[in-house]
Order: C-alpha cells, then structure tokens, then sequence
C-alpha cells in the first residue's frame, strides 16, 4: 500500500491551489483523526494511522475548484489522489462525505473516522456535531434533494459517532479541549 505521507499530502495541496481556509480547515480535521485513530488502534490494531492522517490531509483537495465547477468533490478528490498512485487514501477520500456502508457493527475503519472528523470540524475550530450540520444544512441543504441526504447524513452520523466512542475512553464534548491540549497529532 503507498501512503503520501506529510510531504507529498502538501506538495499534492500546493499543486492543486487549494484556499488557505480549506488547508486550515484539512490541517484540523488531520489532527481530529489522528487523535481518534491513535485512540482506537488499542481496540483496532489493523488501523493505518499514516493512511487515516494522510486522507484526512487531503480530503478536501478539490473542493477549491469545484466551486467553479460543481463537481462533487469527493468523488474528484478521491479520483485524483487514486489517479495519483494512492488507491487507498483516494478511497477514503471519495467517502468523506458519505459513506459506502453505515453500520453499527465493529470494527471502526479509516473511512469512518475520516467521514466522522471531516464532521466535526467547522472551518478550522472543532465544533459539536450538531453546531457542524446546522452550518452544513444552513449551506448546502438548498431543495428537497439535499433535505433527504441531510437527514441521511445527520442521523448516520449521529450512528457513527455513537460507535467511534464507544471504543474510546472519552466523551465527543472532550474533542476540542484534547485537540487544543495537543499539536502532537499533526507530526
């Protein structure tokens, strides 16, 4: 499996003109999941934490254009770090804003986590999730189409952030105060 690591996620980020609030905001969720995988790799030993960092690092890598062009930018995003020669983190990637499968059932995988943490981040902050889906369906959610995602999304992510903690040994209100307590998930 080839992973970007640090280096490459950012030569990837300058090459494709990414906005600095969509790099800080991809900064944070990197640090949200890496503080979770860290978590869950002592229930889960078969999480790739340098995968989960790297798609998190990336998961918005053609969002800026696609505000030009309208394209779904998980699927593009997800084409192109693939396309790249990173199938795996491009996988992860395209499911960031939903995912393949929801399931309650173990184990957590780095899509959830990504998925989960790209959710919890609003702009560069750490925010509740529901403080985070107020503002994406104030956003987004713009006819009936996007009203029955929305409520797709928020109920299956309301599922998914059950199952991560139930792993873990703290609460989802302790995300901002951990994150902000520690730079050391962005090594």
């Amino acid at each position: 499996m080839q992973i970007p690591d640090k280096k490459e996620c950012l030569n990837i980020i300058n090459n494709n003109n990414m906005m600095e609030h969509i790099i800080r905001h991809s900064m944070m969720v990197r640090n949200v999941a890496g503080l979770l995988c860290s978590n869950l790799i002592k229930t889960f030993p078969g999480l790739n934490l340098e995968l989960a960092k790297s798609a998190a690092l990336l998961h918005d890598i053609t969002k800026t254009q696609s505000f030009k062009t309208g394209e779904k930018h998980s699927e593009t995003g997800g084409k192109l770090i693939d396309e790249l020669g990173f199938p795996e983190t491009g996988d992860i990637i395209r499911q960031h804003v939903f995912l393949d499968d929801y399931n309650d059932t173990p184990p957590v995988t780095e899509a959830e986590i990504i998925n989960y943490s790209d959710k919890r981040v609003l702009h560069d902050k750490v925010a509740s999730l529901d403080e985070r889906l107020d503002y994406i369906y104030k956003k987004y959610v713009t006819n009936k189409e996007f009203i029955k995602r929305f409520d797709f999304m928020k109920k299956n992510t309301g599922m998914l952030e059950k199952k991560i903690f139930t792993y873990l040994d703290f609460e989802p209100d302790d995300l901002q105060k951990m994150i902000l307590s520690s730079d050391s998930y962005f090594d």
